[in-house]
């Protein structure tokens, strides 16, 4: 099994595209086919279907992929271990959520570019349930991830600051002009959510279950954008993170409704696998996090990188 065939092999089975793979990787398709064909007839079982016009990975190729990640992901850690030194330098896969990468990241992004250009920094979304298994397997050196406990078996972390969430409407949504909104108040109503698995999506689907309360619909949807939009034009109350809904409630498009049930504030942090080597590059990146959103100096201890875990 060579290092090549891992290479091919990951980028058919992210981009599902023979030409497409073949691209990412710098040759030409039939290479790759000759590749793959020869990587299943040395496992002894076939990793993708080819149905036609697509590409699919067969359960052996699923199984297989983690490990072909992991592989793949150490000998890069390998690598800039041995050509690094205390210049941050080389590849930093960090997964966000859009509702951090659109609104809090985009000035540090800028700002690390500008001090670090030998950086190769890539930012990918996330699913929530996925995401210990993604920093595990190399898939992301990093990741901001809102959440009130981190693992510390399995990670480590920096706490970042507390966001707010708020429940929103349009301004002439019925509940704009109550007092008080009471969880009991959500019964029957329409609401526009994160898909199921997002930190404070789950904060109000605990209180909601607690309560014994049914909305009338809830609406999923991937895009934090797009739940703002739906909202403004009187589709159903949401439940986003303040710093994606300060612009819309300051033009007057949508008002924060009066939340009395249960805070549903929730905690940023930056974390990465417990075992993860900690390149140059991953240390400055969470340092000028820490410095630029990081919680009041009042906030609880923590570990950081190159630093004795707490």
């Amino acid at each position: 099994m060579e290092i090549r065939q891992l290479q091919i092999f990951q980028a058919l089975a992210e981009e599902l595209h023979f030409t497409r793979a073949a691209a990412r990787v710098h040759c030409v398709q039939s290479n790759v086919t000759t590749q793959i064909r020869s990587l299943e007839e040395e496992l002894g079982t076939p990793l993708f279907d080819r149905l036609a016009k697509r590409v699919v990975l067969t359960d052996a190729g699923r199984r297989f992929l983690p490990y072909a990640d992991k592989v793949l992901s150490t000998l890069d850690e390998a690598h800039c271990a041995m050509i690094q030194d205390a210049v941050p330098a080389g590849p930093l896969s960090v997964g966000a959520p859009e509702s951090v990468l659109t609104y809090r990241l985009p000035g540090i992004l800028s700002e690390f570019r500008r001090l670090y250009p030998k950086v190769a920094l890539t930012f990918r979304p996330y699913s929530d349930e996925k995401l210990v298994h993604s920093l595990e397997v190399g898939k992301f050196d990093l990741a901001v991830w809102m959440v009130d406990h981190i693992e510390p078996d399995r990670l480590k972390s920096v706490r970042l600051r507390n966001e707010e969430i708020l429940l929103f409407a349009s301004p002439e949504h019925p509940f704009a002009a109550k007092k008080k909104v009471e969880p009991q108040d959500l019964s029957g109503q329409t609401l526009l959510l994160t898909e199921a698995g997002c930190g404070y999506r789950k904060k109000l689907d605990q209180i909601l279950a607690l309560e014994g309360i049914r909305p009338g619909n809830i609406t999923e949807f991937s895009s934090v954008e797009a739940i703002r939009e739906c909202v403004s034009m009187g589709m159903g109350m949401g439940l986003l993170p303040e710093v994606v809904i300060a612009g819309e409630i300051a033009r007057k498009r949508v008002v924060a409704l009066p939340w009395a049930g249960p805070d549903m504030a929730i905690t940023t942090y930056v974390v990465w696998h417990k075992d993860k080597w900690i390149s140059p590059a991953m240390s400055a990146f969470v340092s000028l996090l820490e410095k630029r959103i990081r919680a009041k100096a009042h906030a609880p201890s923590r570990s950081r990188p190159g630093a004795p875990a707490s």
